[in-house]
């Protein structure tokens, strides 16, 4: 069998964009215990690959319906770092006009639907917006990220179901870490894999290391074209892990240590560098230039968001409705 090759600028942006989520949000994680962040942060500490690299063959015309651990998809998808930050830290200058957390921020001109709090609602939501595009008969795709405790939610299956009937141009990330916030997958449901329920509704599942970018790049691939083809849904399980806690002030003690260290010697980012440099992609300058790079880009980040003012309060009911600019007291006329 033929060894795939890559192109090196390829391989060096999927490594870029890799460290550049996982420096973003150690970013974020100090400015979280520095009380600078208001509300939860959730990070993809050890499963960065699966944003980063699935979105790596999306157009910008194409859409995703990210979830809350999903950062790397909004800087691959094209967001600004200091954009993004800004919207983290509530602060004017963000998509949210600092209404919001980056819980509920997103981008029509970037194809970024903004992530509701309800689990599993990306998919009827991306369900819809790809079969759209099916009947305008346009070649786009819409992606939804979700996570394996959303899958034992109803609208997962609801938006198999319309999928499976209607085979739009979606393709289905399943993001399972193993845990829905401190239940362990094994509790959770009685069947090994999510891919399985895929066959149920009439389509595709497929499972994947989601440590391994490589490989959620080409089984990413596979899928993006098959639906651009017109050869409709797939659902993409991602297998990986959430190396902390549900979110900043989760200690995870509910997490085996014997389970974190086996999943630690799995890092996606450290074991595609390995790859790299055992194949002479990267060296140690290059990679020092990538670094430097990311750190300013970082910087220059944190320091637009922290310049950035907070919305005035006058603006509180500015850009919440689509047709006017209510005054108080009128909201009972809406």
């Amino acid at each position: 069998m033929a060894v795939k090759t890559y192109p090196k600028e390829k391989l060096l942006k999927l490594y870029h964009d890799l460290l550049l989520t996982r420096q973003f949000e150690q970013r974020l994680s100090i400015l979280y215990r520095q009380g600078k962040i208001v509300g939860g942060l959730y990070l993809s500490r050890g499963q960065e690959a699966i944003p980063v690299a699935t979105c790596q063959h999306l157009r910008k015309d194409d859409f995703i319906s990210p979830v809350h651990r999903d950062l790397g998809a909004f800087l691959v998808k094209g967001m600004d770092p200091g954009v993004l930050m800004a919207q983290i830290l509530a602060k004017q200058t963000g998509p949210s006009k600092g209404k919001d957390s980056f819980l509920h921020a997103g981008s029509k001109e970037l194809g970024i639907i903004p992530p509701t709090s309800i689990l599993a609602s990306t998919i009827p939501i991306a369900a819809g917006v790809a079969f759209g595009f099916k009947i305008r008969g346009e070649d786009r795709v819409a992606v939804s990220y979700f996570g394996e405790g959303g899958s034992n939610r109803g609208d997962f299956h609801e938006g198999l179901n319309f999928a499976g009937l209607h085979k739009p141009p979606l393709v289905l990330i399943c993001e399972n870490n193993k845990y829905a916030y401190s239940t362990p997958v094994e509790k959770e449901m009685a069947i090994c894999c999510v891919a399985y329920r895929a066959e149920s509704y009439g389509f595709e599942g497929l499972i994947v290391d989601g440590n391994d970018a490589l490989a959620v790049y080409d089984t990413m691939e596979y899928a993006v074209n098959k639906a651009r083809e017109g050869g409709g849904p797939t659902l993409i399980e991602c297998m990986t892990y959430r190396i902390s806690g549900h979110s900043e002030h989760d200690e995870a003690k509910y997490q085996p240590p014997e389970e974190k260290e086996i999943w630690k010697r799995r890092d996606p980012i450290e074991n595609f560098r390995k790859y790299l440099t055992d194949r002479g992609q990267l060296d140690e300058s290059e990679d020092q230039r990538i670094q430097t790079q990311i750190a300013q880009t970082l910087d220059k980040a944190v320091a637009f968001a922290e310049q950035s003012p907070y919305p005035p309060p006058e603006d509180a009911l500015r850009h919440v409705f689509a047709n006017e600019e209510p005054k108080y007291g009128d909201r009972h006329h809406i």
